[in-house]
């Protein structure tokens, strides 16, 4: 047999005739398998090949053929005759099919990637591996070696509602750990782009305290980012790292975010004209990490915090006294502000052009709209989603030997006598 599936046209044969049944297609990847090496030492295989395959029928050989075709160096020549071949069959295949081979299809998908930012043109890949995501994933539920890299085009072709789509899914099942720090960390970047900052929050925090035994680079520019996000998010820095944050995190990531670290505190002062002269001496170390105009924002929204606190105090100012007190050039940098506070929803206010007089008024959501209830309805809904991935979770982890026998162990190297039950075969976290 082995004779001959080393031939090409005995390989196609197979393929065109193992396409249709599970069983079929069982069989069929066994042969591919063992014909790979063979298919890539012969000189007779050349794109024309794939005229004799329907990309829609026979996805699993087409895939294989294809994934020897493209392999080598990125060339732009290279680049621009591939992307076509590959972004139709990523549109055409069978998803069925692919995910019998899910590895050489992240592989290909990778190439398309590193083809597409080969020609400066990653929005060209950013279709197709939307593509790929939903055909390779089985359920919504997990993270697919190619969400972080569809995450990186969207970033560079600054499509970001196109990533945005992606990241409302609840991910919990996970593969390999470099997957879940990228896709939240390339995620809080989308959701930073988009001005999403309760999200971007949510993506970053889950980077920073994501389990590590020693800090890594995405670990560490995540929490930079945290930081500067939970000053314009939440307008104001917290010294201390999330009680969840691993070991690794706690003793590291103030060491290597100095500057950050230093930015947060002189920010929770409040002191806007020591602010603005820390990010002037610094500006050469934000620059550095890409951070500069994201610092610049939260120090726009220093402003924004103390008018803020302008509005627990008084019921009437002036544009010129919100000016004076939050340290702005003039009552037209205040006019602006405000206006934009408003627009943002901070804060419940009217202006009159006439005296230059701000009235500070009432929130007058009354949290009882059917928009509202629509609102509340959907988080109510997520909450008892996640609870019941939870309740699933433990009841599996629960239940796994490798998980009671590992603290059978733990519990023996502190078994202080009677006084303790022995670990329960089925138990809830």
């Amino acid at each position: 047999m082995i004779g001959v599936m080393n031939s090409v046209e005995a390989v196609i044969t197979s393929i065109q005739g193992l396409s249709a049944s599970s069983e079929d297609l069982s069989a069929l990847h066994d042969l591919l398998r063992g014909a790979q090496d063979s298919l890539r030492a012969e000189p007779d295989v050349n794109f024309s090949i794939l005229d004799q395959l329907d990309a829609s029928k026979h996805s699993l050989g087409y895939l294989y053929f294809l994934e020897v075709l493209t392999c080598g160096p990125v060339s732009k020549e290279k680049a621009s005759y591939e992307i076509p071949i590959i972004s139709r069959f990523i549109n055409s295949c069978d998803a069925g099919q692919i995910r019998l081979a899910s590895d050489k299809f992240v592989s290909l998908c990778k190439r398309l990637k590193d083809h597409v930012l080969e020609l400066r043109d990653p929005l060209r890949g950013v279709g197709p591996l939307l593509t790929a995501v939903q055909k390779l994933q089985v359920s919504t539920k997990r993270l697919t070696a190619l969400h972080p890299d569809l995450l990186q085009l969207c970033l560079q072709a600054k499509s970001y509602k196109s990533g945005f789509s992606i990241l409302s899914d609840d991910i919990v099942e996970v593969d390999q750990p470099k997957d879940l720090f990228l896709y939240c960390y390339y995620g809080g970047m989308i959701c930073i782009g988009l001005k999403r900052f309760q999200k971007a929050l949510e993506l970053l925090y889950n980077v920073v305290t994501a389990p590590m035994h020693q800090v890594n680079a995405i670990a560490l520019e995540a929490y930079k980012k945290y930081i500067l996000v939970s000053l314009i998010h939440n307008g104001q820095f917290t010294n201390s790292l999330p009680k969840c944050a691993s070991t690794a995190a706690q003793r590291n990531f103030k060491t290597f975010s100095g500057p950050y670290i230093e930015l947060g505190n002189c920010y929770n002062d409040g002191k806007i004209g020591e602010l603005e002269a820390l990010v002037v001496a610094k500006s050469a170390e934000f620059e550095n990490d890409k951070n500069l105009g994201l610092v610049k924002q939260a120090v726009s929204s220093l402003y924004k915090r103390n008018i803020l606190r302008l509005t627990q105090k008084y019921l009437t100012l002036s544009l010129q006294d919100i000016a004076n007190m939050v340290q702005l050039g003039n009552a037209k940098e205040a006019e602006m502000h405000v206006l934009q506070m408003i627009q943002d929803g901070q804060i419940h206010a009217l202006i009159n052009q006439k005296d230059g007089m701000v009235r500070f008024l009432e929130d007058p959501e009354q949290y009882k709209s059917s928009e509202m209830i629509e609102v509340m309805d959907s988080v109510i809904q997520r909450t008892i989603g996640l609870s019941k991935n939870l309740l699933a979770m433990d009841e599996s982890l629960s239940c796994d030997p490798l998980y009671l026998g590992k603290v059978g162990r733990e519990r023996q190297r502190y078994d202080f006598g009677d006084d303790f039950d022995t670990v329960p075969q089925k138990f809830s976290m």
